[in-house]
């Protein structure tokens, strides 16, 4: 199991490979379709990205009467989704990561490449165990697009991920589909 803490060195992130099981510890920004297509329209970020990690989750926040913020469920989203502004905004912002399942294509690979970042796969039907690795909500931003759109700031402990795409071209998600193309040529 390797640790990694923030602030999230570049240096780290590309000794990474497919495989690697980690445990991060620190800050991560959560967005989904709404701040990708934002932010391959142009738009500023309203928070720094540079060397941060992007997980693609919509959490269920819970905001008590002190104002203060709980999150109860978050899960990892489907990717792909993604795949058309992703490789943009791993240029155009710095991120050194991406969170989410499933998995992402051709251009978040050569983009993960180029810029020496990693995809990492957070496990799906586990939203209320990986909630309870957060810590804390410091911010939320862009919450005119709705709660689950929303950037939210978390601060994780020990958040559990493994990497499937990595700085490299390791594509987990390239093996898998080679050798189902292959399987069922020998089944047709």
């Amino acid at each position: 199991m390797i640790e990694l803490k923030y602030p999230f060195s570049r240096d780290e992130v590309r000794k990474l490979k497919v495989g690697d099981m980690v445990l991060i510890t620190g800050k991560l920004f959560t967005g989904r379709d709404a701040v990708h297509k934002y932010l391959h329209e142009g738009h500023p970020s309203p928070v720094n990205l540079q060397d941060q990690i992007i997980y693609h989750c919509g959490p269920v926040v819970m905001k008590d009467k002190a104002g203060k913020y709980t999150v109860t469920a978050a899960g990892p989203t489907t990717s792909i989704r993604e795949e058309p502004y992703q490789w943009q905004v791993m240029r155009d912002h710095g991120i050194v990561g991406v969170i989410g399942k499933g998995g992402m294509g051709p251009k978040t690979l050569e983009a993960c490449k180029q810029y020496g970042a990693v995809y990492f796969h957070a496990i799906g039907g586990a939203a209320q165990v990986l909630a309870e690795r957060i810590k804390s909500v410091d911010g939320v931003y862009l919450e005119e697009f709705g709660s689950p759109e929303a950037i939210w700031e978390l601060s994780v402990d020990k958040f559990p991920v493994v990497v499937t795409m990595d700085s490299h071209g390791g594509s987990l998600h390239k093996v898998v589909e080679d050798a189902s193309k292959e399987n069922l040529k020998g089944l047709i």
